[in-house]
């Protein structure tokens, strides 16, 4: 009986001995399999190291579907484009869209709002027709949600997840990807109406160069002639119409990355996508500026359609006297008493 208790105890000791030893032996490669030591940490990670991003070894593995490029399990570009994604991005829109504000402030404390210099005179004359505005504030209200929702990829765990916390941020962030992906093709229609509507007006002539040199008016109290739309406001719109574009066909493709051609053609798109974005989003706050505060009776231009007839003779002088010269537009008494 002594016996047999004392083997037992023996046997239970090996026992624990080889178990605690197991692990050990099994992360040891054998000859058995030779391709474990392809797969190994330390070589991967070598593997990875073994240049700097973008210029580095792909690390493949073995398929049996016919595209080859599914086997790539870790490329050089990738990494280079994580590095610009979540790094250079985040510098590029900070200081495109900070640095507007930041300009638009001091232009406002220096400049301070620019007034009709003659006053209201009580008159108004048509400027925009309704169809104009309709495709105006479709364009200019889908791009706002786009923008939003758009800065939310990029900055919104950052800003926002703090604030709401994880929960309500991730809820709100799938609305917002829902959001992005319907409103971008009642832009994308936006643009298409504005430019066949307004492209006559905006190709760039002798006017504008004069425009330029005096500042636009906004520097000093000479008011340049223009026409409907004067150099800066045509900067405005090969703006939307260039980088709307941009931004439609990039993201066309990232909703359908099948036809952008293969993972590095999709991670171009979306980089192109991404500073065209926080570009003109920079632009449109200037633009917002200058037609809101920044500018008496700018607003009146894209909300009854109709402008004071001084402010239309400081700002779109030539363009007054076309009208008025055509019999098209007929000064008529303005609802807001002249000051």
């Amino acid at each position: 009986m002594r016996f047999s208790l004392r083997s037992l105890v023996a046997a239970f000791a090996v026992a624990t001995a080889l178990f605690i030893a197991a692990p050990a032996f099994a992360q040891q490669p054998t000859s058995v399999n030779p391709t474990a030591a392809s797969v190994q940490e330390r070589q991967l990670l070598d593997a990875l190291r073994s240049g700097t991003p973008g210029q580095g070894t792909t690390l493949s593995g073995r398929i049996t579907i016919p595209d080859a490029s599914a086997g790539n399990l870790i490329q050089p570009q990738g990494q280079a484009w994580r590095i610009f994604h979540q790094g250079t991005m985040h510098w590029i829109g900070a200081i495109a869209i900070l640095g507007m504000l930041g300009l638009l402030a001091v232009f406002y404390m220096t400049r301070g709002r620019i007034m009709i210099e003659a006053g209201r005179a009580g008159v108004t004359i048509l400027r925009f027709s309704t169809f104009e505005r309709f495709i105006h504030w479709l364009t200019a209200g889908c791009f706002i949600i786009l923008a939003l929702s758009g800065l939310n990829v990029t900055f919104g765990k950052f800003v926002l997840a703090p604030l709401f916390g994880e929960g309500a941020f991730a809820a709100m962030s799938q609305w917002a990807k829902y959001a992005h992906n319907y409103l971008a093709w009642p832009f994308m229609l936006g643009l298409v109406f504005m430019f066949v509507t307004w492209v006559v007006h905006n190709i760039p002539d002798s006017t504008d160069i004069n425009w330029i040199k005096k500042g636009g008016g906004l520097v000093g109290s000479e008011h340049p002639p223009a026409k409907k739309f004067n150099a800066g406001q045509k900067v405005i719109f090969w703006s939307v119409i260039i980088g709307g574009g941009l931004l439609s066909l990039s993201g066309v493709y990232l909703l359908f990355p099948e036809w952008a051609g293969g993972v590095l053609a999709l991670q171009f798109w979306n980089i192109i996508h991404g500073i065209v974005s926080v570009l003109l989003i920079a632009a449109m706050i200037a633009h917002i500026y200058i037609g809101s505060v920044g500018m008496e009776g700018a607003a009146d231009a894209m909300t009854s359609g109709e402008v004071d007839l001084n402010w239309a003779k400081e700002h779109h002088s030539l363009w007054v006297e076309e009208k008025m010269g055509k019999g098209a537009a007929h000064p008529h008494a303005s609802a807001q008493p002249a000051e």
